[in-house]
């Protein structure tokens, strides 16, 4: 078995002699579609033995085995010969698979993936070495590929230092805890519309890995698992996770899920289940703006993710999603609408704030998790605030937050009791709120308290853009203050 703990380590030494590789962000897209055509050969390998008809949408020379496997003959491909082969044949031949409505996912995700897939390393020599490595992984051995996943979650959270595409990678303990208190079920049809790597989609699978399961139910679950991700990067991520998760047909789209009106959605297009941490910070111009109807029009994209979750979440469904502060507390007329429409149209029974560090170090801003489901208008919220655990000063890359930190509010989950705030005389760690309450509050749901002050030394970088994040929240609560009295003395803001 291929030692999979040093297989990364292994990768990075060889690229940091390459030229063309310029920072861990494309070091790790080098690494995934590597990782993919390796892991989609496999899949080949096995459909081509259960299915006597099985054809492969790969010429037989692109294929893993017939230009990436070295049998130790000196024949196997390298420097400048290996390096023309991708470059000027496997890669323009996989940009241009015959794709049409007709061809099985499972095939058509191969053209989609490599549209917009880079091949940065320019030594041959290099390449052949990195090949090789990816070449050991044994596919066949059930352990090793049960420990590759694990692997595969340690690429992914290297991603948290891999650059500055802005992308928010959720750790495994949110997506796990989100996954587990909206209850998933064979049969029910699950969505995340900015799935990112595909984190919260592997946390539904787990969840059902319990339930009883035949072939046909896998299948099944494959099939009504569906993702959405506008960035080729993630995408790919996204795809590959699935294979290795035992999707085999994986339901991801690379696209925007902002860009249709949301107005045209049926019954058909709406799921059980929506599991999703909508980008947050960006600002949709006002073409994408256009696709909502007027009075919920944001440029906020986290704000048009969560009406996008209200048109297409089934009734009778569940959804959690993950907000940023300005969410709650927010005041302008857009967000209190989208606020409303969502007491109105669904239960929203609980929201859980996150200690600020949980998403270092993309971000300090305090984030929280709406649980809510579509069975009636909200009659009561329940408010929890999630603090550090003992021992801990602030979570970051090297001390994660772990899926048994959530272990005090697991066990909060079903009793719903009050806890004053040790701290703070007069506050709370957990209560309860009438819809009404939250209505004659201009529906603040700014009602979890802050987690303590956590210690933290940040780098200059991290400091200024932590500055930025607080300040726009405090211009965001003075805004939100001074409405208020303005309101109180019939002063129409202009």
């Amino acid at each position: 078995m291929t030692n999979l703990t040093s297989l990364i380590k292994s990768l990075r030494d060889i690229m940091r002699n390459d030229s063309g590789i310029n920072g861990d962000a494309q070091r790790i897209e080098q690494i995934i579609w590597l990782l993919l055509l390796k892991v989609y050969d496999a899949k080949e390998a096995t459909w081509d033995l259960e299915e006597d008809d099985y054809q492969s949408i790969l010429p037989a020379d692109c294929r893993w085995a017939a230009w990436a496997h070295d049998d130790g003959k000196g024949t196997a491909l390298t420097g400048e010969e290996l390096l023309h082969f991708v470059n000027d044949t496997l890669f323009p031949t996989l940009r241009g698979l015959p794709v049409t409505r007709e061809t099985p996912i499972r095939q058509a995700i191969v053209q989609t993936i490599f549209a917009e897939a880079n091949q940065y390393m320019k030594d041959g020599v290099l390449l052949r070495q990195v090949v090789n490595v990816i070449d050991g992984i044994d596919l066949d051995d059930y352990a090793e590929i049960h420990a590759l996943g694990d692997i595969y979650e340690n690429i992914l959270r290297e991603l948290q230092s891999a650059g500055s595409a802005g992308e928010f990678y959720t750790p495994r303990a949110v997506t796990d805890f989100m996954a587990a208190h909206i209850e998933p079920h064979v049969g029910e049809r699950v969505a995340d519309f900015a799935c990112g790597t595909g984190g919260f989609l592997v946390s539904w699978l787990k969840q059902l890995q319990g339930q009883e399961q035949s072939a046909a139910s896998i299948e099944a679950i494959g099939q009504s698992t569906f993702g959405i991700e506008k960035k080729q990067f993630p995408y790919m991520l996204a795809i590959t996770n699935m294979l290795l998760h035992g999707i085999d047909a994986p339901h991801i789209v690379h696209a925007n899920a902002l860009t249709k009106n949301v107005l045209d959605y049926t019954e058909a297009d709406a799921f059980d289940k929506i599991l999703m941490n909508p980008p947050y910070g960006g600002h949709e111009k006002a073409d994408v703006q256009g696709y909502f109807p007027e009075d919920l029009r944001d440029s906020e994209t986290a704000d048009l993710f969560l009406v996008l979750i209200l048109y297409r979440l089934r009734q009778g469904g569940r959804a959690a999603v993950v907000l940023p502060d300005g969410f709650l507390f927010g005041s302008d007329n857009t967000k209190v609408n989208i606020k409303r429409k969502l007491l109105t149209e669904c239960n929203l029974h609980t929201v859980i704030r996150l200690p600020a560090s949980v998403f270092a170090p993309y971000t300090s801003i305090t984030t929280n998790l709406l649980f809510f489901d579509k069975t009636g208008p909200t009659k009561e919220t329940w408010f929890y605030r999630l603090d550090m655990p003992e021992g801990y000063k602030h979570f970051s890359k090297t001390k994660p937050m772990q899926r048994d930190h959530f272990a005090p509010c697991d066990a909060w989950w079903d009793k719903r009791q009050v806890i004053p705030d040790p701290e703070v005389e007069g506050a709370y760690k957990a209560n309860c709120y009438t819809r009404a309450q939250i209505e004659a509050g201009g529906y603040n749901l700014d009602l979890c308290g802050y987690p303590t002050v956590e210690e933290e030394i940040l780098s200059p970088e991290d400091t200024i853009r932590s500055f930025h994040e607080q300040r726009a929240a405090l211009n965001a609560k003075i805004d939100a203050r001074l409405a208020k009295i303005a309101d109180l003395l019939g002063i129409k803001e202009q």
